[in-house]
């Protein structure tokens, strides 16, 4: 059992969450009850995802995508209202890292992705709320783009979207997990085979098309399972709390 200030306090600095301008409040979103001893975490706090939290005996959620987010209508009503009810119903504590999760060289959705899928990290790009989110590096071994897109699938549960490019085999390549679509040019200005991340744009098809990148759109939820499911066996380890890692299946 840990407080559940004190539990903050560390993940806000062992994310340095204060580093970056982000599009939504980072750490302690909703406080619950004061002592966590049971964490759930989770890709989104959905309702699904809090009505599993409350029926897993949950004292906190830790989840990548949060609430309150820029630029949204900042009033309780309707989906909004039934996810705040069930969460202050329950005394459950919602935390929640975006950025700082995706930036970190350990526990982060990009670090985590590449040692799923034998990527060799050699450097970072992708610069988002004033950090570098996005790595770059080499495929090992290379593979033929056919078998690359297998190697995602079985990995991640779903085959990948892919737009060929030139280079056969993958040797090189950029990675950002989520919504990093835009970053394809930032990608292939550093000079690699392919672009991975999870979500396609109509217009990044004829980016890659005229840039000669393989590009694979992997799935949002897909590519930002891992960072939470390692930053909350993490903190488990630290503090010695029940983490259970709870998956709302989402196909975007």
């Amino acid at each position: 059992m840990v407080a559940l200030s004190e539990l903050i306090a560390y993940t806000d600095a062992l994310l340095d969450s204060g580093a970056c301008s982000d599009y939504c409040p980072n750490g302690l979103q909703v406080e619950g009850r004061a002592e966590i001893r049971r964490l759930v975490s989770g890709v989104t706090a959905s309702r699904a995802l809090v009505e599993a939290g409350i029926a897993a005996g949950a004292d906190a959620l830790l989840v990548h995508h949060g609430w309150f987010w820029r630029g949204e209508d900042a009033r309780v009503t309707g989906m909004r209202r039934g996810r705040l009810a069930a969460l202050l119903g329950a005394d459950m504590s919602l935390i929640a890292y975006h950025l700082p999760l995706d930036a970190h060289g350990e526990l982060g959705n990009n670090v985590q992705l590449a040692r799923r899928l034998g990527l060799r990290v050699g450097g970072r790009f992708a610069r988002a709320g004033g950090v570098e989110i996005g790595l770059h590096g080499n495929l090992e071994p290379p593979l033929s783009p056919e078998a690359f897109a297998r190697r995602i699938g079985a990995a991640l549960g779903r085959a990948p979207l892919h737009v060929p490019g030139r280079a056969d085999p993958i040797r090189t390549l950029a990675w950002c997990t989520g919504a990093a679509q835009n970053y394809i040019e930032a990608a292939a200005a550093l000079g690699v085979d392919a672009y991975l991340t999870g979500e396609v744009s109509e217009p990044t098809v004829h980016a890659a098309r005229e840039t000669g990148l393989h590009f694979f759109a992997a799935g949002h939820h897909a590519t930002e399972r891992y960072g939470v499911q390692a930053l909350g066996a993490h903190l488990a380890r630290r503090f010695d709390l029940e983490h259970e890692f709870i998956d709302i299946d989402n196909p975007a």
